[in-house]
């Protein structure tokens, strides 16, 4: 069977200043208030566009979506790192681009999952996903990625996680402490961090951060323990097991004193 005729948004047929205005498009779209013009329209464009670009339109579109995460709109820094994720996966990545993630992901103030009018926003859910994107294809060293989601997690907040961002975050360090090159020093070193800041607990209500962390790390020490299937439903596991068991025990006893 013939494959289908090219559709008006089909990259095939687009070429010169319509290919250029087309992609402008694109970047003005995933900044749309609009759910179904920014989620439903044009990031699924862009996940079917991006590994047909060339090297130069790769970068333009790389170092476009990295301005967005310093937008004055929500919508348009959290869906960013979905777009970013694509291109590493593409095969470009950018030191600059990190760097725009790494002042962005940490300080992001609003945390909310979905929202009524501007539909999915998930900043901690898509900040993971383009860590684990790039743990994945080794575009960043895991002595990098996992303080970084360490700083999110850890970050003053009062939104208590609603829409399984912690399991998105565990995921997304389960991938990083499977990566080939970690040590076994950097599969605890990551953990330091919390277990200071679970010392600072105090007695009274549980602080949305503390919580937040209390649950990811629940969720990472599974992965860890019985491992998680990659993109090819391949089970993998942590390089360095017992230190990452011993790095998120070790954390979790502070404010679970009855853990064997």
């Amino acid at each position: 069977m013939p494959p289908p005729p090219p559709t008006a948004h089909d990259l095939r047929v687009l070429t010169g200043p319509r290919r250029a205005a087309a992609l402008e498009t694109l970047l003005s779209d995933l900044r749309s208030p609009d759910p179904v013009v920014r989620d439903e329209r044009a990031y699924r464009r862009a996940k079917e566009w991006v590994p047909h670009l060339d090297a130069g339109e790769l970068r333009m579109l790389g170092d476009r979506t990295a301005e967005h995460l310093a937008h004055p709109e929500v919508q348009a820094r959290t869906f960013a790192p979905l777009v970013l994720a694509r291109i590493a996966e593409a095969g470009d990545w950018r030191p600059e681009w990190w760097d725009a993630f790494a002042r962005w992901y940490p300080a992001e103030q609003d945390l909310r999952g979905h929202d009524a009018a501007l539909g999915w926003l998930h900043a901690a859910a898509h900040g993971a996903d383009l860590l684990a994107a790039l743990a994945r294809g080794r575009r960043e060293p895991p002595g990098t990625l996992a303080p970084t989601a360490v700083a999110r997690l850890l970050a003053p907040t009062t939104h208590l996680f609603d829409a399984q961002e912690d399991d998105r975050i565990a995921h997304a360090l389960a991938q990083i402490l499977a990566g080939p090159d970690i040590t076994a020093a950097d599969s605890e070193r990551w953990a330091e961090p919390v277990v200071a800041a679970f010392r600072t607990g105090e007695p009274g209500p549980v602080p949305a951060w503390a919580s937040n962390t209390m649950r990811t790390l629940r969720a990472l020490y599974v992965l860890a323990d019985r491992g998680f299937r990659d993109d090819e439903g391949v089970v993998r596991t942590a390089t360095h097991r017992p230190a990452v068991l011993r790095a998120v025990a070790g954390a979790l006893g502070i404010v679970a004193p009855y853990a064997a």
